[in-house]
């Protein structure tokens, strides 16, 4: 698939009208399973739950797309992609190679978003691999470190399953795939042996007919070496010239997963393990791409989707997703009645989140979204109060004015801008229809520590004093930190209040964390 992505979890305090609205957003809705929830992973348990798609999330994509939000995504569970190795350091996980873990934590509030998810009953699974850059096995050569590199992933998330993306070049890299077998297999046995199962799909391209050989010769070669695997996700998109004319795509979907199907027995037949009908359909998965492939061709439609979600409650399916979230939405006005391929949007036309919807029936058909029932946070009336001093980001403050991307602490939880605002508290409730600036992010993280500003210029030594009379441009320090005059002034101190509002007489020569980048 195109694209390129803890401590532990904590309890938190949420205010009364923030639980308000995530209630009446799920309200009334059940969520569904992937073969990697918690509770049940054995295939006959699959079969018989309501099969919830687990949307993909392009993570390192901008615009990004706020998983953790309800009023974003109504999807329960989400899989991250991609994990993969550090463009400078083979062994090394990174997200699309442009944050490291720790990285993510900071740049994308990954960390405070999957708690934020999972305190509104989600969950999240991570996507190693993908079609750009490189997956950790075919970087990584040495056998400690790729397994301490996978192992590094599942503890920082603490995941319960992943998902092995192998498609391209490294479906053929023998040596590479043997690797991942091997590391994959170890990290399952110390996880089991933790009561900390880990489930493990491998994510294979197909086409009409089924799993191309090479794709085949990875799924061998994962169960030769040992992993328990869940199953085999099938992306049912890009046909291409594969797709017999005349055949649509919901069509060559359901033939692909048909083939699909088969193979899989014969793999497992092969590994020792023969699976009934049943079974077998429980260890399929399908991950369509919505709306506009990269096929200019391929064009998977949401009557499409609905047939696919009925077609996979028929026979047992054991997973369902799609590419991917970002892209649930229509391209806008200025594509209108044009078929656009995307990474933001799906290029035909649509509400968002149709795509979610049309591939999560309930046993009554209607769509499914988060449980409200699952919550198991601390829940109290009391506003928590913000400690400036071991804030992350500046306390949010009525008269501030906040561009688009600014994020700020409020009452125990992390809101990022969505548009320029002032006076609009994060925590409120939007009335019908409105447009809100603020997002939540999540909680404040023990990890989290206090403001460090960042200074953009050196040379100042000169402290600032109430009694000098300073002309525009001067610079000084105060409270260690470099100020230049934005005009002439005397006796009026610089601010220490983040943001420092454009009325101050003094303009900050640092940058800190919250601040969008220019």
């Amino acid at each position: 698939m195109d694209g390129d992505m803890a401590e532990p979890r904590v309890q938190r305090r949420i205010s009364w009208l923030r639980l308000a609205v995530v209630l009446a957003v799920v309200a009334g809705l059940a969520g569904g399973g992937w073969y990697w929830t918690r509770s049940d992973r054995s295939a006959a348990a699959v079969a018989d739950r309501v099969l919830a798609p687990v949307p993909y999330v392009d993570l390192t994509l901008t615009p990004g797309f706020a998983f953790q939000d309800p009023a974003t995504n109504t999807a329960s569970t989400v899989a991250l992609s991609f994990v993969v190795a550090d463009a400078d350091e083979p062994c090394t996980p990174s997200w699309g190679t442009y944050y490291d873990l720790d990285e993510a934590s900071s740049g994308l509030d990954l960390d405070r978003r999957i708690t934020q998810l999972r305190a509104a009953g989600g969950d999240v699974v991570v996507s190693f691999g993908g079609l750009l850059n490189d997956e950790l096995a075919v970087a990584c050569t040495d056998p400690d470190r790729l397994l301490a590199a996978y192992r590094a992933v599942v503890e920082r998330y603490d995941l319960s399953g992943i998902d092995l993306d192998i498609e391209g070049a490294a479906m053929g890299d023998t040596a590479a795939n043997d690797r991942r077998a091997t590391a994959v297999a170890a990290l399952q046995a110390e996880r089991a042996a933790a009561g900390e199962p880990l489930a493990v799909w491998l994510t294979l391209p197909v086409d009409p007919s089924g799993l191309p050989a090479d794709a085949v010769a990875v799924l061998d070669s994962t169960l030769a070496g040992g992993v328990d695997l869940a199953g085999v996700n099938a992306m049912t998109m890009n046909y291409g010239a594969s797709r017999p004319e005349g055949t649509g795509m919901l069509e060559a979907t359901e033939d692909a997963l048909e083939a699909t199907v088969a193979q899989v027995s014969t793999a497992w037949a092969a590994a020792g393990a023969p699976l009934s009908d049943r079974e077998a359909w429980a260890r399929v998965g399908a991950t369509p791409m919505i709306g506009q492939n990269d096929v200019p061709t391929d064009v998977f439609t949401l009557e499409d989707a609905r047939g696919l979600s009925s077609f996979a409650t028929d026979r047992g399916l054991g997973r369902l997703a799609l590419w991917s979230a970002n892209r649930d939405q229509a391209c806008g006005a200025s594509f209108a009645g044009v078929s656009v391929l995307s990474n933001t949007c799906s290029g035909v036309e649509q509400e968002p989140q149709d795509f979610t919807r049309a591939l999560t029936p309930t046993a009554e058909g209607t769509p499914t979204s988060r449980s409200p029932e699952v919550v198991d946070q601390e829940v109290s009336p009391v506003p928590v109060v913000d400690d400036p001093d071991t804030a992350p980001f500046p306390i949010w403050r009525a008269s501030a004015p906040y561009p688009a991307g600014y994020r700020v602490v409020w009452r125990g939880q992390v809101y990022q801008a969505n548009f320029y605002t002032v006076g609009v508290d994060p925590s409120g409730v939007p009335g019908p229809g409105q447009a809100w600036p603020w997002t939540l992010l999540g909680p404040v993280v023990p990890s989290d520590g206090p403001i460090t500003p960042v200074p953009t210029v050196t040379g100042v030594t000169e402290s600032w004093s109430a009694t000098e009379v300073y002309q525009r441009g001067d610079e000084v320090l105060f409270e260690d930190l470099p100020y230049r005059a934005r005009w002439n002034s005397v006796g009026e101190a610089p601010s220490v209040l983040f943001p420092v509002d454009v009325d101050s007489a003094w303009e900050p020569l640092f940058t800190i964390p919250g601040e969008p980048v220019p």
